[in-house]
């Protein structure tokens, strides 16, 4: 997969880029990153690219023509917007969730623009981006975390980047739920012992645990996802016995 993000502080992706997972799946030549400064594309002295709102208001607007030209310039001759996702991070966006990271690793190119100041011009919106994603409601002080966090979600789900696909199936919100919980050497720890069941050998057993836990675990914490998971009569019944007035009513 081809990533090219577009932004205004192109060094906060060095440390990203050179670490980790991430670092590994462009060694393997299973992802390519490129990074553009969108001042690049400006063409006065002082490379401007905001600008006051028409209409008045507080702070700055990131204007059209640079992020425009940005695009247009690493866009190949035969790609258009309708087959390049163009993603624009705002907070106006879809909310980005586990199945959206999902739809966009089926791609094979992505490109993100990262807003900053009080947001892009309209024409941004309208006329170039065709995906809007925002990660949570709160406010950050630019879209680069949010593309941060968009890529390495996505970049977990190319074929091979995590050497097992099982363990990115199971994750917390693969399967629209929590992930179970995991426990490893010493079998005794300060008196806390990890469950029998998980040194059974059993391993149906144990996968049957697993199930539970991340059912009973997202119950807890993350009510609000049951009602979109897949879950059989049992658990939900299991739920029901544990925690009160958790299902929507049909």
């Amino acid at each position: 997969m081809r990533i090219d993000i577009l932004t205004l502080f192109p060094k906060m992706f060095t440390d990203f880029s050179s670490t980790g997972i991430f670092q590994r799946a462009i060694e393997n030549k299973l992802v390519e990153l490129n990074i553009y400064n969108i001042r690049d594309y400006t063409h006065d002295k002082h490379h401007i690219v905001d600008d006051y709102p028409y209409g008045g208001g507080a702070g700055m607007v990131m204007k059209p023509e640079p992020i425009f030209e940005a695009v247009e310039s690493i866009m190949q001759p035969e790609e258009n917007s309708k087959k390049v996702p163009v993603i624009l991070t705002t907070p106006r966006g879809r909310l980005f969730s586990q199945e959206i990271a999902k739809e966009l690793a089926q791609n094979e190119r992505l490109i993100i623009i990262c807003g900053h100041y009080e947001g892009v011009d309209e024409r941004i919106h309208r006329n170039l981006a065709t995906d809007e994603i925002s990660i949570g409601d709160y406010v950050l002080s630019g879209g680069e975390p949010a593309a941060m966090v968009i890529v390495d979600a996505v970049t977990r789900l190319i074929p091979g980047v995590l050497g097992s696909e099982e363990s990115a199936k199971d994750d917390s919100h693969s399967a629209g739920l929590l992930e179970y919980p995991q426990y490893t050497r010493p079998a005794v720890f300060r008196d806390w012992e990890v469950p029998e069941i998980l040194l059974s050998g059993n391993h149906g057993e144990i996968a049957k645990w697993r199930r539970e836990q991340s059912v009973l675990r997202t119950a807890e914490r993350r009510p609000e996802l049951l009602n979109r998971a897949d879950l059989n009569k049992k658990e939900i019944e299991m739920v029901k016995e544990k925690y009160e007035n958790l299902f929507k009513e049909e």
